[in-house]
C-alpha cells in the first residue's frame, strides 16, 4: 500500500508576513478609493461628453456642410471657410469684439487688482467682500436691462443726472462711438467683484513676513506692490487673465438685450453674428465655421498668454 506524499503549503516567514500585509491593505484601499473616485467623477464626465465634447465635434463636422435644419447636411468642404475669409461683416464683428475685449479686460483687471489689494491691505471684512461680489450674483440679462434703463437717452436716471449738471445728454447705447465702451463697462461693473475675489485669494497666499521685512527696510506701499505683490501674484493673475479674456470673447447676452448689434452693426460682436447666422438666417454650417474659427483664436490666445505670463510657475519658494 502506497501512501501519497503531500508537500506542506508554503508559508512566508513571520517577518515577511508582517511586511506583505500592509501592502495588501494599501492595494485594497487604493482599489476602493479608485472605484469611489470614478463614481463621483462619472456625472461630470458624462456631462462633459454630452454637453461639451460631442457638440464641439458635431460643430466641427457641420462647419464643412451646408445645413439649415430643414434638409440633411450637405458636404461642401471648405466653402464655409472661404466665405468667412471673404466676409467683411465677419472681420468687422471680429474687430468690434477685439475692441470690447481690450476695454473690458483693461479696465476690469486694473479695477479688480486695486479692489483686491485694498481688501487685503486695509480690511478683510467678510461683509465687505459680500458687497463687492453682489453685482456678480445678478444675471447678465438683468444687468443689461437695468443699465439700459439707467442710461436711456430720454428717461434714464443717468442722463437726468448729466443733464442736471449742465451737460448734454449722452446716447450711451444709441451712438456708434459710445456703444461698445458702454457695454464693456457694464460688464466690468458686473464681473469686477468676482475677479477681485479671485485675486484676493491669490494675495492671501503671499506671506506677511515679506511685507513686514520690507517695512523694516523702509519700503513704501507702492514699492512693496511692485516688488512683492505683483511678482508673487503673477501665476494667479495670469490664470485670471486667461479666464476673463475667454469670457470676454464670448460676450452675447448684454449685447442682445441692450443694442441687438446696433447701431449700424457697431456692437455686432462675433458671438451675436454667429447667433444671427444660425438662428436668424438658418445658416448653421456657416455659423459653425465661424465658431470653429473663434475656437482656434481663443486656443491660440490662451497658449500665448500661458507662455508669456509663465502661469505654471510661481516665484514663491
Amino acid at each position: 500500500m502506497t501512501v501519497a506524499s503531500s508537500s506542506p503549503p508554503s508559508r512566508l516567514p513571520p517577518g515577511d508576513t508582517e511586511r506583505v500585509a500592509p501592502v495588501r491593505e494599501a492595494r485594497a484601499r487604493a482599489h476602493g478609493d479608485g472605484a469611489l473616485a470614478a463614481l463621483f467623477i462619472a456625472p461630470a464626465l458624462l456631462g462633459f461628453l454630452v454637453f461639451l465634447l460631442w457638440p464641439t465635434l458635431r460643430g466641427i463636422y457641420l462647419s464643412f456642410t451646408r445645413f439649415n435644419l430643414l434638409t440633411p447636411a450637405e458636404w461642401v468642404g471648405l466653402d464655409n471657410y472661404d466665405r468667412m475669409i471673404h466676409d467683411p461683416i465677419f472681420w468687422d464683428s471680429l474687430a468690434v469684439t477685439v475692441e470690447y475685449v481690450v476695454i473690458n479686460i483693461g479696465v476690469q483687471t486694473v479695477a479688480a487688482l486695486a479692489i483686491a489689494v485694498l481688501l487685503q491691505r486695509l480690511t478683510q471684512s467678510a461683509l465687505l467682500r459680500g458687497i463687492v461680489l453682489t453685482p456678480y450674483l445678478m444675471s447678465n440679462v438683468v444687468a443689461g436691462l437695468v443699465w439700459l434703463w439707467i442710461l436711456d437717452n430720454q428717461l434714464g436716471i443717468g442722463n437726468e443726472i448729466i443733464s442736471g449738471l449742465g451737460f448734454d445728454r449722452i446716447p450711451f447705447l444709441a451712438d456708434e462711438t459710445w456703444a461698445i465702451p458702454t457695454i464693456a463697462l457694464i460688464n466690468v461693473w458686473r464681473h469686477v467683484g468676482y475677479t477681485a475675489l479671485l485675486l484676493f485669494a491669490g494675495l492671501q497666499a503671499i506671506p506677511n513676513d515679506m511685507y513686514e521685512a520690507a517695512r523694516v527696510d523702509g519700503a513704501s506701499e507702492w514699492r512693496m506692490f511692485w516688488r512683492i505683490t505683483m511678482p508673487l501674484l503673477r501665476p494667479v493673475l495670469a490664470v485670471v487673465l486667461i479666464m476673463t479674456v475667454i469670457g470676454s470673447f464670448q460676450v452675447f447676452d448684454t449685447v442682445a438685450v441692450t443694442t441687438a448689434g446696433g447701431p449700424a452693426n457697431a456692437t455686432n460682436v462675433l458671438q451675436y453674428y454667429i447667433y444671427g447666422s444660425a438662428f436668424g438666417r438658418f445658416q448653421f454650417g456657416y455659423a459653425s465655421a465661424m465658431s470653429v474659427a473663434l475656437l482656434v483664436v481663443l486656443s491660440a490666445i490662451t497658449i500665448l498668454q500661458y507662455r508669456l505670463t509663465r502661469a505654471g510657475r510661481s516665484d514663491l519658494g
